[in-house]
C-alpha cells in the first residue's frame, strides 16, 4: 500500500494540540502530513508548512490587514479566501491526495470554503464540533464533503475528543488510499430522479444512454443530492443532463429545508451544458416530516412517507407558482435547453385513476410553464405520463439529434 499524503488544516495558535494528535495518528497509519496554519493572532509551537502568512498573501490579503479589520468574522473570511486558493493550487500540483479540517463555527466557516475548491473526489473532511448542525446550509457543502463530529474537543485534549480526531485520521488517510477518482474516458450524463416507486424512467435511460458510450450519474431529488448535482453542473463535469425531478426548487420556492438552495436549475445552463428537463413531481413538496408542521399546510393533504419525511400535495394555484419559478430559473441558461412536458402526469401517484390523480391542476401548471418559459428554452408537449416509454423514448430522441449535430460533445 502506498503511503499517501493528507493535508492537515486548522487554527495552530489555539488547536495546536489537537492538530497535532491528528497529524501524528496519520503518520503512525504510514501517511504523510502537511499542515497548514489558519490562525490571525498566535503562533504555531513549530511552523507548519504552509504559515498563515502564506494563506493571506495567496487571497492578495495579509495577516495585518486581518487584524486591522477588528472583525474575527471578516478576519476569518480573508484567510478562508486565501485557504481555498491555496489548497486548489496544490491539489492542482498534487501536493496531496486528501484534506482534513479541524474547527469550531469558525473554523468550520473556512473548512465549507475549502472543501469546494477541491474537485470531486477528493477526500475531503471536516472535523467540527457542529457536524450535521442546521447551522450549516446544504448549499454550503461540497458534493462529497464527510464530516465527523469532534466531540469533547471545544478546548484540549482529552480520551473522548481522540476517539473522534483518530477515527478522522483513519478516515481520511484510508479514503486517500481506497478512492477511484471519477474516470473521464467516458462522457458522463447528470440525471436527476426520486425512487422508482415514484419515478421510473431511469430504468430505460441508463441502459439506453450506457449503450451510446455515456457513463450515467443519478441523483436523488432530496435537497442534498440536488446540491451535489448543481456543484458539478456548475463545473461542466456533465456532457448533457437529463433533469426530470425538479421537485427541489418547488421544496425551495414554498420555503421547504429540502432544498437544494436557490440555484436549483441554473448550473447547467450557465455553464454551457445541454439540458433536457421535465418537472417531475412538481405536484408535490417535502417536508421535514419530524418538524412540527408549518400552519400554511394545514388544509393540504399530505403522505407521510417515513419518519423523516412528509409529502404535501399543492393547489392548483400553487404549481402555477411553482411553474413560474421554473421559467424565472432558466432565463439565464446560455445552454441548449429542451423542456418535456408530459401531459399525462408527473409522477406515478397521478396518473388517471391513482390517489393523486388532478388534471385540472396538471394542465394548469403545463400551460402556465409553458406561456412563460423563455424564448430560447424548446417545448415539448406530448400525450404521455412521464413514467411510460414514450416519454424516454422522446427524451432520448432529443439526446440523440443533439450528439448528431455536435451540441453534447463525447
Amino acid at each position: 500500500m502506498s503511503d499517501k499524503t493528507i493535508l492537515v488544516i486548522g487554527t495552530y495558535d489555539t488547536k495546536d494540540d489537537e492538530l497535532s494528535f491528528l497529524a501524528g495518528v496519520i503518520r503512525d497509519q504510514g501517511g504523510s502530513v502537511v499542515t497548514m496554519d489558519v490562525s490571525v493572532l498566535g503562533d504555531p509551537s513549530s511552523p507548519c508548512d504552509y504559515s498563515k502568512h502564506d494563506v493571506a498573501q495567496e487571497g492578495d490579503g495579509s495577516i495585518e490587514a486581518a487584524i486591522a479589520s477588528g472583525s474575527e468574522n471578516i478576519a476569518m473570511q480573508i484567510m478562508a479566501k486565501g485557504a481555498s486558493m491555496l489548497v486548489a493550487r496544490l491539489y492542482q500540483d498534487r501536493k496531496f491526495d486528501g484534506l482534513i479540517v479541524l474547527g469550531g463555527t469558525m473554523g468550520t466557516d473556512l473548512a465549507l470554503d475549502v472543501a469546494s475548491a477541491l474537485p470531486l473526489g477528493v477526500p475531503k473532511y471536516i472535523v467540527s464540533t457542529v457536524s450535521f448542525s442546521p447551522l450549516i446550509p446544504a448549499e454550503r457543502l461540497a458534493a462529497d464533503t464527510q464530516m465527523i463530529l469532534w466531540a469533547g474537543g471545544l478546548y484540549g485534549l482529552n480520551s473522548v475528543c481522540k476517539a473522534s480526531l483518530s477515527q478522522a485520521a483513519g478516515a481520511v488517510l484510508g479514503a486517500a488510499r481506497a478512492v477511484q477518482m471519477p474516470d473521464s474516458d467516458k462522457p458522463l450524463v447528470g440525471m436527476m430522479s426520486l425512487g422508482t416507486s415514484a419515478l421510473k424512467y431511469v430504468i430505460p435511460l441508463k441502459p439506453a444512454l450506457e449503450d451510446r458510450g455515456f457513463e450515467v450519474a443519478v441523483f436523488h431529488a432530496t435537497g442534498m443530492g440536488g446540491r451535489a448535482f448543481e456543484s458539478l453542473a456548475g463545473q461542466g463535469a456533465f456532457a448533457c443532463v437529463f433533469d426530470f425531478c425538479t421537485q427541489e426548487l418547488g421544496n425551495h420556492v414554498n420555503g421547504s429545508n429540502i432544498s437544494a438552495g436557490a440555484d436549483r436549475l441554473t448550473n447547467a445552463g450557465k455553464s454551457g451544458t445541454p439540458q433536457i428537463i421535465a418537472p417531475g413531481c412538481c405536484d408535490l413538496v417535502d417536508v421535514v416530516g419530524w418538524q412540527p408542521m408549518d400552519g400554511k399546510w394545514a388544509d393540504h393533504p399530505k403522505h407521510e412517507h417515513n419518519r423523516l419525511l412528509t409529502s404535501i400535495v399543492l393547489s392548483d394555484e400553487e404549481r402555477k407558482s411553482v411553474a413560474r419559478a421554473h421559467s424565472a430559473q432558466l432565463e439565464g441558461a446560455t445552454s441548449p435547453t429542451a423542456v418535456i412536458l408530459p401531459e399525462l402526469g408527473l409522477g406515478e401517484w397521478d396518473r388517471k385513476g391513482a390517489e393523486l390523480h388532478n388534471q385540472a391542476g396538471l394542465d394548469g401548471f403545463l400551460n402556465e410553464l409553458e406561456t412563460t418559459l423563455p424564448a430560447h428554452v424548446s417545448t415539448h408537449r406530448i400525450d404521455c405520463h412521464i413514467n411510460d416509454a414514450a416519454f424516454a423514448a422522446k427524451a432520448l430522441e432529443i439526446f440523440d439529434a443533439w450528439c448528431a449535430d455536435g451540441t453534447v460533445r463525447r
